[in-house]
């Protein structure tokens, strides 16, 4: 069993539109940021790359590629997945944060989950997404930024 941790932070930003786990969310700010920004999305690549010694998002996707311009966050999952599938590990359950002071995604959780469940090829009762606010404290708590944070298990494939 190897754990791995993740974590993101994009500034909101005007003219962007607003991704939190692979779907698009009602709100007059996006989050600034090389590809779609969906904070959920690069955490839990950063928890799977980590838990499966492949180092970092940055190292595998970086900003200064231009091939990864304004790509979707979904499309970065879905490679960190075969790459640690390749590595010889399958996903036991993942368990996230969304930290955003004004932006509510309780009511989008059933959708993120479906739209993990078929990346991640587990299931949903194995997701579990918490939303939670700053209390009005540091960028996030401000509504300046969104941030999310992820926890995985892996196990290795026999």
């Amino acid at each position: 069993m190897r754990i791995g941790y993740g974590y993101d932070i994009h500034q909101l930003a005007e003219g962007r539109k607003l991704y939190i786990g692979g779907i698009e969310i009602p709100c007059a700010k996006g989050l600034l940021g090389h590809s779609d920004a969906d904070v959920l999305l690069h955490a839990i690549c950063d928890s799977l790359l980590g838990a499966a010694g492949l180092g970092d998002i940055g190292e595998h996707f970086p900003d200064t590629d231009p091939s990864f311009k304004d790509i979707a966050g979904l499309e970065l999952l879905k490679t960190t997945v075969a790459m640690v599938g390749g590595k010889g590990y399958e996903i036991e359950n993942v368990d996230c944060i969304v930290f955003a002071e004004t932006v509510k995604i309780t009511p989008y959780k059933a959708k993120i989950k479906d739209c993990l469940k078929a990346v991640l090829n587990i299931s949903p009762a194995r997701i579990n997404i918490k939303a939670k606010t700053m209390e009005g404290l540091d960028s996030v708590g401000q509504n300046k930024a969104i941030a999310a944070a992820s926890m995985v298990l892996l196990k290795e494939k026999f």
